[in-house]
């Protein structure tokens, strides 16, 4: 529902189930959220937990999407990341198919890189094989611990693409993934979040260099979401704005300098990124 106060409008309550939000950066350096229609941003006054909130406040601004700058969808205080949940890609990884539990790890929040950034190669004498995982992405949009599995879907505000870039090598050598998932560039995520669908069900095609190397589907997970949810939020508690990444179905591959990167999920969109 929008209403008009002093000739402005503001949106008090959306009632389309769907929405796409979208954090971006206005050439006067500002950072905001917006709602995305068509080649435009409705500007939006709110803070992030009134958006999950359903509280959208438009303040009167429209902008292109070509004329701002559009940064990660969420800055979240910790970005969970569910491993081998799809048995192909344990299984070319050398990880458990099919396990009762995910393999679980955490990615710095300075991995993170929105839509169209640069994904940079560590030197050779850390890394010499960094690998691409297309993955579906789940928001956070309220507190929660110890969830029902049930009641799990209640906490998700929206879903959004993730790249869990990894330096495979160092995940054959270390006890833990923490170095290996863990670079500064390693975490693309983005273009935006998209409320209003079922992330059980989401198609998931990765080209590099506009060649087709996963093609998969949320469908195919051997453990469901509700379950990650309910699970992970017996280890610690999840707060609005947290990013869990659900895992990558097979294809996964190494990446080089000038590789161009593309995560392509349905009903959400593209994340594109460049390897430098």
């Amino acid at each position: 529902m929008i209403e008009s106060i002093n000739g402005v409008d503001r949106v008090v309550k959306v009632l389309q189930k769907t929405q796409t939000i979208v954090r971006y950066e206005n050439s006067n350096g500002n950072v905001h959220y917006g709602m995305v229609e068509d080649d435009e941003i409705l500007q939006l006054s709110s803070n992030f937990a009134e958006i999950a909130n359903n509280e959208l406040k438009y303040d009167g601004v429209r902008v292109k999407l070509s004329d701002v700058k559009i940064l990660e969808p969420v800055a979240p205080s910790k970005v969970i990341n569910f491993g081998w949940t799809y048995a192909g890609h344990a299984k070319e990884t050398g990880g458990e198919a099919n396990r009762k539990e995910p393999f679980l790890f955490l990615k710095p929040a300075s991995s993170l890189i929105p839509n169209e950034g640069d994904i940079i190669l560590p030197s050779s004498d850390l890394t010499q094989q960094v690998e691409l995982e297309g993955e579906v992405a789940l928001v956070i949009g309220k507190r929660g611990k110890n969830i029902k599995v049930e009641e799990a879907m209640d906490y998700v505000f929206g879903c959004t693409i993730f790249n869990d870039v990894t330096a495979r090598d160092l995940t054959k050598k270390d006890p833990q993934f923490t170095r290996a998932k863990g670079f500064d560039t390693f975490g693309p995520l983005g273009p935006w979040i998209v409320t209003g669908i079922d992330p059980t069900n989401l198609r998931i095609v990765t080209t590099l260099n506009g060649k087709v190397v996963q093609d998969g589907n949320t469908n195919q997970m051997s453990l469901s979401i509700p379950f990650l949810i309910s699970w992970i939020s017996q280890v610690m508690t999840l707060e609005p704005g947290d990013v869990l990444a659900t895992g990558s179905p097979s294809g996964s591959c190494p990446m080089k300098a000038g590789d161009v990167v593309t995560v392509e999920v349905e009903n959400i969109g593209k994340l594109r990124n460049y390897v430098i």
